[in-house]
């Protein structure tokens, strides 16, 4: 018989033709389970069917069907719901390349993605496309879920060499930064850089161009504050050469609110910055400070300065990606290199500086991560490592709960794509989505022109906001995945007015009295809920 393990290969049909006929098909469920052909799919449509309804033993009785049969048939429903609820709680794990770079379609993507109100993914690319700059000046590209991309190219005179990923304003459309390139002539490495805004369709336009004097070099992905300007960080220029912190509109006025200066302040800032709940501004500086590693700070929106934190190399160095806010109201981050084996870390900090170090890369695990964090809606944080792991140099995916324990969900290989620079964003689908340097399918680079791909683990869809707080009457936009036919939005139980734009799109206000809190969306279907809190500013 079958002891206390069902077989793991069962399928769907036949457990529904089997068990939804009731006991008159007891002989067939017994000998489907024996064979090993049955799985637990649509376990609620299933066993409301049949498992949930107890058999009616004095109709058995009287059609004359043994009774040993209907006890079996009990036991069996058993082990199959302890079978089933196991087998749910343990979803399958998914990776699919969805695009390979070929170097005239852009190359060597390293920042995140985002994924814009269309329900697409947008990136940027180092190199490739336009044939202006040696190696080409960098795109701007669309990513469907499906994997088909559409590029914009910079031509140099409008930007080159986007490390920084994009961020959707208010207005619908993607704001960003390029290293170089522009009009700026007092760089010594060429022109300073820009900032930028593309609309969905591609039609670009640049906001600012960087002199030096002002900083230069913007490699961080913009903000988009809850005054309703962006806020960034310069890598290097300014009266130190180490670089600025700075407040833009959206039509493009710019005003500087610190210059780094090595030390104490720290120097080189790479990431951009977050918003915390508290409305001052947190992140990093990838050199520079009391110690030269590197230094955490926080800076309010009219440009109050103050270190958190100087690495010393024991509990990390080189904080090369900028941070995030964790649900519990501390922030996380990642060390290039330092920690207890001198491959980086992950490391949590309060507002107020007090910093743990929640693990240290090893090489087994992975080594140098220089992307940032995110929070997935199980509360765990995920990340990538640019190296190393189960194949040799090729990088990581990894989830690390709260406490600090790490898991290695995927190692790249090359063919799959390599050197995971870039951090994942997780969908509006529950899935997550990122991009690798290298690596891939074509052979226009010499290791690679890089990949964009979808790496699933179960994890269910969710919905998010655009801007991610706001104050009451304030004009949300909500992502979702199937939302056509939504009933209701709320926000922390507040009800409030809405129009359904697309099945991946839901226009809103907050509504009067509204409070900080998860935002739902109910459907037919189901109840979606945000990610994570939105804070209704006052």
């Amino acid at each position: 018989m079958l002891g206390n393990r069902l077989p793991t290969n069962l399928t769907r049909t036949a457990f529904v033709r089997a068990l939804a006929r009731r006991s008159s098909s007891i002989d067939e469920v017994q000998r489907e389970l024996l064979k090993g052909t049955l799985i637990a799919s649509s376990l609620t449509t299933l066993l409301k069917r049949t498992c949930m309804t107890k058999p009616d033993v004095a109709v058995a009785s009287r059609r004359g069907e043994n009774l040993s049969k209907l006890n079996w048939y009990m036991r069996a429903c058993a082990l199959f719901l302890l079978w089933a609820t196991t087998t749910v709680s343990l979803p399958a794990q998914t990776f699919k390349t969805l695009h390979s770079f070929a170097s005239r379609d852009g190359a060597f993507p390293w920042a995140s993605l985002v994924q814009a109100t269309d329900g697409n993914f947008y990136g940027t690319t180092q190199i490739g496309g336009n044939a202006a700059c040696p190696s080409g000046c960098g795109t701007v590209f669309k990513v469907t879920p499906s994997g088909k991309l559409t590029i914009f190219s910079f031509d140099g005179t409008n930007g080159s060499t986007p490390f920084a990923g994009l961020v959707q304003g208010a207005d619908g459309d993607l704001y960003g930064a390029t290293l170089g390139g522009g009009t700026g002539t007092k760089c010594p490495r060429g022109p300073c850089g820009t900032i930028f805004k593309i609309t969905l369709s591609g039609i670009l336009t640049t906001l600012y161009n960087f002199n030096f004097t002002d900083g230069a070099g913007p490699q961080g992905t913009l903000v988009l504050a809850t005054d309703g300007n962006f806020y960034g960080t310069t890598s290097y220029g300014g009266p130190s050469n180490a670089g600025s912190i700075f407040k833009m509109t959206p039509s493009g006025m710019l005003t500087t609110l610190h210059f780094f200066n090595f030390s104490p302040d720290g120097c080189c800032a790479n990431a951009g910055l977050v918003q915390g709940a508290d409305g001052n501004f947190y992140g990093t500086a990838w050199s520079g400070g009391v110690n030269n590693y590197g230094t955490v700070f926080t800076i309010t929106p009219n440009g109050t300065f103050t270190v958190l934190h100087a690495f010393d190399n024991m509990d990390g160095s080189l904080p090369f990606a900028g941070l995030i806010q964790g649900a519990n109201g501390d922030f996380y981050g990642t060390t290039e290199e330092g920690g207890a084996y001198a491959y980086g870390t992950v490391f949590e900090i309060t507002s107020t500086g007090s910093l743990t170090t929640l693990h240290s890369f090893d090489v087994t695990d992975g080594d140098t991560p220089i992307s940032p964090l995110i929070q997935a809606s199980d509360g765990n944080y995920y990340g990538t490592t640019s190296y190393d792991g189960t194949h040799p140099n090729f990088g990581t995916v990894y989830k690390i709960t709260p406490s600090g324990k790490l898991t290695t969900l995927y190692n790249f290989d090359s063919k799959d794509g390599s050197y995971p620079y870039a951090g994942l964003v997780q969908a509006t689908n529950g899935a997550f989505y990122g991009a690798t340097f290298a690596g891939g399918s074509s052979k226009a680079c010499p290791y690679g022109c890089g990949t964009v791909f979808s790496l699933s683990v179960g994890l269910r869809p969710f919905i998010e906001t655009v801007p991610t707080s706001g104050k009451a009457g304030a004009i949300i936009t909500i992502l979702g995945t199937n939302l056509t036919g939504a009933t209701s939005v709320s926000f922390h139980g507040t009800a409030a007015e809405f129009m359904v734009i697309s099945q991946s799109e839901i226009r809103t206000n907050v509504p009067s009295g509204a409070t900080s809190g998860t935002v739902e969306v109910t459907t037919p279907e189901e109840t979606f809920k945000s990610n994570v809190v939105f804070p209704v500013t006052d």
